[in-house]
């Protein structure tokens, strides 16, 4: 059995030796309202980073601008070593809730979509796509429902299925908005389990989540951000009472804990009506 890195077209447009993922000076406005404000990182080949942040914070906004559906007012990504627009390997799967399930395509459908820009327009599918197909199905452990409608799978096996359709997109980095939201401990679980395989493989992961707990317990980084980058670091640094109380401000209680760590409650309230961003 051919194995995914014997399937993979040959990386194009990577510098040598480039950091796999750069932002500097990310500023995003929509009309006079900022969504991002001079946010600036670097993350390494094969690193997990959860995103974190009340809603309004720029979790959506920032993933739009790394993959290049969105242009920043200012900054620069650079991915490789190029602008996002010059890459392929670039994995979006946006929240639940943008999508229409009621759409009358199959898993292998949704599957395949993820092959369009390497197919070209006009042309069918060829054995090497399909065999990229199959083997990304197989990853994330849906190759028995492939002939599914996608409507009729639950939220954890969707979820499932368009992480298969970033693989078989060749991704490198894989973006994904507020994937857990709405499954239950398996299904987490089982996502969970598909990143610690594709960790193995390089894959950059960043994962938009409002999950504090997850996020400590999952990741090797935490990006704690509001507009502003607030932190960036192992969780139990990113995550301190003060970096959380400058994200979360009001909505943030810290209280007395045992010995000389305080514990700290989360009302995350402010999260309502601010999805898209």
């Amino acid at each position: 059995m051919q194995t995914l890195q014997q399937l993979r077209y040959t990386p194009v447009d990577h510098a040598p030796d480039a950091p796999g993922l750069v932002a500097e000076g990310l500023t995003v406005y929509y009309n006079t309202i900022p969504a991002l404000l001079d946010v600036s990182f670097a993350i390494g080949v094969g690193e997990r980073v959860a995103v974190v942040g009340p809603n309004g914070a720029g979790k959506s906004t920032l993933f739009k601008v790394i993959a290049g559906i969105l242009r920043p007012t200012a900054g620069t990504v650079r991915v490789f070593g190029h602008p996002p627009g010059a890459h392929l390997c670039i994995g979006y799967v946006p929240q639940r809730s943008q999508i229409d399930w009621s759409f009358p395509v199959t898993v292998t459908d949704v599957v395949m979509m993820g092959r369009s820009a390497k197919i070209g327009l006009f042309r069918w599918p060829r054995s090497r796509d399909w065999a990229i197909v199959r083997h990304a199905l197989r990853q994330v452990d849906m190759e028995a429902l492939a002939d599914r409608p996608i409507g009729e799978l639950s939220g954890g096996q969707q979820q499932r299925v368009f992480l298969a359709r970033a693989l078989a997109q060749e991704a490198e980095i894989l973006l994904l908005d507020e994937p857990l939201t709405g499954l239950d401990t398996p299904g987490q679980e089982t996502l969970f389990a598909i990143l610690d395989r594709l960790r193995a493989q390089g894959i950059i992961v960043l994962v938009a989540t409002h999950d504090l707990d997850q996020a400590a317990a999952h990741f090797d980084r935490v990006m704690l951000l509001n507009r502003r980058l607030i932190a960036l670091g192992p969780p139990a640094e990113a995550l301190s009472p003060a970096h959380l109380l400058r994200a979360y401000g009001g909505h943030l209680h810290v209280l007395p804990g045992e010995g000389e760590t305080p514990a700290v409650v989360l009302a995350d309230t402010c999260c309502e009506g601010s999805e898209g961003r």
